[in-house]
């Protein structure tokens, strides 16, 4: 057998539309790459309730528009002021003396606070004890004057008016005690 051997360019159409063909794919690739369509991607819709505000100050919509205003409560250097002073106040000694016909109580007014003074107006009863009827043995009102972390101590008194007094139970009571600040 023998090979027959073909010369000359049969095979140069064949080639040149190779080439063409594949310049083309490569054109198509290239802009199938470039314009976003190689490779699939999802697309978003960004809704207008939350697009970006045009310009300063500008509120996007959906969003609450009150303003807030903050609020402040005391500082820990900042004192309170209760006007009633009872928890500031102490008694002790509640007694009553026959021969001088006396109720007696020994009051101590503390001032808690370390940069004012206040004027604490006092009310101290005699009340009876037994039987516990609400009703008093006598009243004593005083006004007095306590400076910044200072104590004040006095002897509340009230003297009965009857000649002679016989067995009876009583007990001592800080009713008020009125702070004003000075």
């Amino acid at each position: 057998m023998k090979l027959r051997t073909r010369t000359g360019t049969v095979g140069e159409g064949a080639r040149r539309a190779t080439r063409v063909a594949a310049a083309g794919a490569l054109a198509l690739v290239t802009v199938a790459t470039l314009g976003g369509c190689a490779f699939s991607r999802p697309r978003v819709a960004i809704p207008t309730s939350y697009a970006s505000p045009t310009g300063y100050g500008a509120t996007p919509t959906g969003y609450p528009t009150d303003s807030y205003s903050p609020s402040y409560s005391p500082s820990p250097t900042e004192e309170t002021y209760d006007p009633d002073g009872r928890a500031d106040v102490t008694g002790s000694n509640c007694d009553f003396s026959n021969s001088l016909r006396q109720f007696t109580y020994t009051v101590s007014i503390t001032n808690p606070s370390t940069t004012s003074s206040y004027s604490y107006d006092m009310a101290v009863n005699w009340m009876k004890a037994k039987p516990a009827d609400g009703k008093a043995y006598g009243l004593h009102e005083r006004s007095i004057i306590v400076g910044p972390g200072a104590t004040e101590t006095y002897t509340a008194k009230y003297t009965v008016n009857q000649s002679s007094i016989g067995q009876f139970w009583y007990t001592c009571q800080i009713t008020r005690a009125h702070k004003t600040k000075m």
